[in-house]
C-alpha cells in the first residue's frame, strides 16, 4: 500500500455494513461539478440491509432532503472524526420516531436536525438506519463517508476499511495541449489524441511525437476492484519527465469549499461535447489542494533537438499501478500558423466586473467568475439569450435579468427563466425569481437561455386507492405528483385538517406516500386533501374521501 506513512487511526472503524464490501464509487473519483465524498458500497441490488455505526460517538446531524444525499445521519465520535451514511430508506427505530416527531412538528419532510450531544448517543455496531436508494442515487447503496474535524471529506480505506482489488487502473486515452502561440505537437498548434499502445503487464506506451514548446498533458483513466465491473475513480497520479516527477494528484482528502473545482482540473470543453472527463496533468489558475509536488506546472517544455521521456504513474488504493510512457522529439518551429481564436465584441476578463445588456436582458459576470479570459458570444432575440455554449468553467454564478414589463399581469405570473437544452431546445427551469417586472436568475453554466411560459397545472393521481374506499388494512396511503412544465416547487397533504408526513423517496420517482402507523388517523371517516405547487406557483387540489376501522 502507497501509505506507509498513513496518520490515520486504524482498527477504529468498523464497517458500516455485515456483507464483503464491493464498492460502486471510490472516494474523490470525478462526478459532475464535485469530487465524490465518500464510498458508495454496494447493497446486493437490494434495500433494507441494517446500516450500523462505525464506533462509539452520537448522532450530530440527521438530514432529510429530495434530492442530493436522500436520507442520511451523521454520527460525531470521541476522535473527533464523523461517519456519514447516506441515501438510507429509513432509521432505527428510536432515531426514526424522534425524526418524525420534529417533522411533523415543523410540519416538513425535508428538515435538518442537529441533536444535542445526550440525545441520541451511539454505540460502535449499533443498527441505526437501514441501505436505501433516497434523494439524488441511482440505485440502492450505502454512500459512507469519513470527515475530520474540519469536515473535509477523507478516503475511508485510510482507516482500514478494506476493500479486495487487485486490479491495476486503465487508461481510455491520452491528449497533448500546446499551451501557446509557439507551442507545435506534430506540427500542429491544436490539442491532439495520441495513440495509446497497450503492452504486456497492463502498462501503455504511447506513439512517439514531435514536438517544441511548451506542452500539457491530459489523460482519461479509471480503475476497477475485484467483485465488480463498474469503473471508478484512480488514487493517485504522477507524471515524470526524464526521470524527474513534476506533477501529482493525490486524492486523498479534501474540502468541500474547493470541490467545485474539479471542472477547471478536467478538459471541461471535452467533456461538455463528449461526456469523457480527461483529467489535466498541468495546473491552470486551479487552488485544489490535491496538486502535490507541481514543478512548473506541470508543463513540459521542450527544445529544439531535445529528447524527452514523459511517463504517467497511475495507482489505486491498494498500489495496483500503470505506466504510460512516451518518447518526445524536439523539432524546430513549425512551418505550420497557430489557430486563432474567434474574436467577438464581448471579451471576458477575469479580473473585471461586466456587464452586458441588449433588449430586455441583462447578464452580470462579476471579477474571477471564470477561470480564464476568453471572447464572449452574446445575442438577444425575442426573448432567447445566446450566451456563448457550454464549454467555460465557472467558478461562480452569474446573474441573468429579464424586463417582462412588455407582458399582460396574466403572462408575468407564469413566465420563468428556462435553459434550452439538447436539439430541441427543450425549456429547463433554472431556479427564478420576480422583483417586480425583473425576472432574475443566478446560474454557472453558459448556454442558451428564454423566456418559458407555464400555464399548467401540476397533476395528482391516487395510486393505490380510489375514492370512497374502505382503508383499514392498508399500511401507506401512495399518490404520485408530477408537473411537465417548471416542475413541483412543493406539497402538502391534511387528512381531516391535519397535516400528515407524505415521503418522496427519491429524485426519480414522483410517488409520495403516508404511514398510517403514524397514528394521525383515528376516525372512520376522513378527507384527504393535497395541494401541489409547481415553480411559478400554479397549483393544484386533489380530495378524496375513504373510511377506516
Amino acid at each position: 500500500m502507497s501509505n506507509t506513512q498513513n496518520n490515520y487511526p486504524q482498527d477504529y472503524f468498523r464497517s458500516p455494513l455485515d456483507i464483503p464490501l464491493i464498492l460502486s464509487g471510490t472516494f474523490a473519483e470525478l462526478r459532475s461539478n464535485h469530487f465524490h465524498s465518500g464510498i458508495d458500497l454496494k447493497t446486493q441490488q437490494r434495500v433494507g440491509l441494517n446500516v450500523k455505526a462505525c464506533a462509539d460517538g452520537f448522532v450530530s446531524r440527521i438530514k432529510i432532503s429530495n434530492y442530493g444525499y436522500g436520507k442520511a445521519i451523521y454520527v460525531t465520535h470521541p476522535n473527533g472524526y464523523t461517519t456519514v451514511y447516506a441515501h438510507l430508506q429509513k432509521f432505527e427505530p428510536e432515531i426514526e420516531a424522534y425524526i418524525k416527531q420534529q417533522q411533523y412538528k415543523k410540519e416538513s419532510y425535508e428538515i435538518e436536525l442537529f441533536p444535542s450531544a445526550d440525545t441520541l448517543p451511539i454505540k460502535k455496531g449499533q443498527l441505526i438506519a437501514y441501505s436505501g436508494n433516497s434523494g439524488g442515487s441511482g440505485g440502492p447503496h450505502l454512500h459512507f463517508e469519513i470527515r475530520d474535524n474540519a469536515q473535509r471529506p477523507v478516503n475511508p480505506m485510510l482507516f482500514g476499511i478494506d476493500i479486495a482489488d487487485t486490479k491495476k487502473p486503465f487508461v481510455k486515452s491520452l491528449y497533448a495541449y500546446p499551451l501557446d502561440n509557439n507551442t507545435f505537437v506534430n506540427n500542429s498548434n491544436e490539442k491532439q489524441k495520441l495513440r495509446l499502445i497497450p503492452i504486456e503487464g497492463g502498462n501503455y506506451v504511447v506513439e512517439s511525437i514531435k514536438a517544441i514548446g511548451n506542452i500539457g498533458f491530459g489523460i482519461e483513466t479509471n480503475d476497477r476492484q475485484n467483485l465488480a465491473s463498474n469503473s471508478n475513480g484512480v488514487y493517485n497520479i504522477q507524471s515524470f519527465v526524464n526521470g524527474n516527477k513534476n506533477f501529482e494528484l493525490d486524492f486523498k482528502r479534501f474540502a468541500f469549499s474547493e470541490t467545485k473545482h474539479i471542472n477547471q482540473l478536467i478538459d471541461y470543453e471535452h467533456y461538455a461535447k463528449k461526456k469523457q472527463r480527461i483529467q489535466k496533468l498541468y495546473r491552470v489558475n486551479n487552488p485544489l489542494s490535491i496538486y502535490k509536488s507541481v514543478l512548473d506546472e506541470g508543463v513540459v517544455s521542450i527544445k529544439d533537438s531535445a529528447y524527452v521521456v514523459y511517463k504517467i504513474r497511475i495507482t489505486d488504493f491498494k498500489d495496483n499501478e500503470t505506466w504510460v510512457t512516451l518518447n518526445v522529439k524536439g523539432t524546430k518551429k513549425a512551418v505550420a500558423k497557430a489557430k486563432q481564436p474567434k474574436t467577438t465584441p464581448y471579451y471576458i476578463n477575469v479580473n473585471q466586473d461586466i456587464n452586458l445588456k441588449k433588449d430586455n436582458v441583462t447578464v452580470d459576470f462579476y471579477k474571477d467568475t471564470f477561470y480564464e479570459d476568453f471572447y464572449l458570444n452574446f445575442e438577444v432575440s425575442n426573448d432567447t439569450l445566446t450566451l456563448h455554449k457550454d464549454v467555460k468553467a465557472a467558478k461562480k454564478s452569474f446573474n441573468i435579468s429579464y424586463d417582462i414589463s412588455k407582458y399582460n399581469a396574466k403572462d408575468k405570473s407564469s413566465l420563468y427563466i428556462a435553459r434550452l437544452l439538447g436539439y430541441n431546445k427543450y425549456p429547463s427551469y433554472t431556479s427564478t425569481k420576480r422583483e417586480g417586472d425583473l425576472l432574475k436568475a443566478r446560474t454557472k453554466t453558459l448556454g442558451t437561455f428564454a423566456l418559458a411560459l407555464d400555464t399548467i397545472n401540476p397533476t395528482i393521481k391516487p395510486v393505490n386507492f380510489k375514492n370512497g374506499q374502505w382503508l383499514s388494512k392498508y399500511r401507506y396511503l401512495k399518490i404520485k405528483i408530477d408537473d411537465k412544465e417548471s416542475g413541483v416547487s412543493k406539497y402538502r397533504a391534511t387528512i381531516n385538517g391535519k397535516w400528515i408526513l407524505m415521503e418522496r423517496n427519491n429524485y426519480t420517482d414522483n410517488t409520495i406516500t403516508f404511514d398510517f402507523n403514524d397514528g394521525i388517523v383515528t376516525d372512520t371517516k376522513n378527507i384527504l386533501k393535497v395541494i401541489v405547487t409547481d415553480n411559478v406557483g400554479n397549483n393544484s387540489t386533489f380530495e378524496a374521501l375513504f373510511y377506516r376501522k
